[in-house]
């Protein structure tokens, strides 16, 4: 398990899923092909399927250790859930022994932070034992922004945007994975420009790929990382912000998001960690012309 460290935070990620999810021309429908072949030779294989055009992708957890406290960003799909989308759907995945090998315990997390509530992003908030759904980790406060829970939430009934996303899936989502975190009286409901986690990460809102999606900066010393969740899918929308995913609820107000923070990475020599990049996982940018220009790779396996 490779950790890195800045400043005062140790990083770790643990990767659940990695394989195929769909085919660039479905899930980035304004990306020209001749982009993605022109930059072939550095986003095969990690980044892109040459043969198959299949975006490749992970779904992972960042471990933060900050403060003394246990962070989890994200947790990914969850096992024993019905998903509409196969590779999704009633898992029997080996994450918690992957999160112990990394040396973390359930009840050794403090904090989980949901950067939206997208299914592939709070599924092990929660777990099931003896047939109901509780909170897989028992000890933490789950940090959620009080936008995205009033959106998903089904009283609400908000109809999904993205035709990749159904109905059903997100009301059952939110049923099995955040609702019973919330019944437990450990979800943390924030609002406001930022909500502030301890002295070295702070939560702030990014809308556009949900309404209520947020992204975890990181300052600790001289070192800065922003953990973007799904502004970034591929590193081909450092070279090109301007375009965005099928999957977002509002396209326009996520590729503002993407240039506001990537502008703000370029500036101060921050780590982008994105959701879901496999290969190294994150990258520091620089500004190039109109759009920006990957300088180093992190240090993560992509195991």
């Amino acid at each position: 398990m490779t950790t890195i460290n800045l400043g005062n935070v140790e990083i770790s990620r643990v990767i659940e899923w990695q394989g195929a999810f769909a085919t660039t021309d479905v899930l980035f429908p304004t990306v020209p092909g001749d982009l993605w072949r022109r930059h072939e030779s550095w986003l095969a294989p990690d980044f892109l399927n040459a043969a198959t055009n299949a975006w490749q992708a992970n779904t992972q957890t960042w471990v933060l250790r900050s403060a003394g406290r246990t962070v989890l960003v994200d947790t990914g799909l969850g096992n024993d859930k019905s998903r509409v989308v196969e590779i999704f759907n009633q898992r029997h995945g080996d994450f918690l022994d992957r999160l112990a090998a990394a040396g973390v315990r359930p009840e050794d997390v403090d904090i989980v932070v949901n950067t939206h509530l997208h299914n592939d992003h709070v599924g092990w908030n929660t777990r099931l034992v003896d047939g109901a759904w509780v909170p897989t980790f028992p000890h933490a406060q789950y940090l959620i922004n009080r936008t995205e829970f009033d959106y998903w939430n089904p009283v609400n009934g908000h109809v999904p945007k993205s035709p990749l996303q159904s109905p059903d899936d997100t009301a059952a989502t939110f049923t099995d994975s955040v609702l019973p975190v919330h019944q437990a009286g450990q979800a943390v409901l924030w609002e406001g420009d930022s909500h502030r986690i301890d002295e070295n990460l702070t939560l702030e809102p990014a809308p556009g790929h949900t309404p209520g999606s947020a992204v975890l900066r990181l300052e600790s010393g001289t070192d800065r990382a922003l953990f973007v969740g799904d502004l970034v899918h591929t590193p081909l929308q450092f070279l090109a912000p301007e375009h965005d995913t099928c999957l977002s609820e509002d396209p326009a107000a996520a590729s503002r998001s993407r240039l506001r923070l990537l502008e703000q990475a370029a500036a101060t020599n921050a780590l982008v960690v994105p959701a879901h990049l496999p290969g190294a996982g994150a990258a520091e940018i620089v500004r190039s012309g109109d759009s920006f220009a990957i300088t180093n790779w992190a240090p993560f396996p992509d195991a």
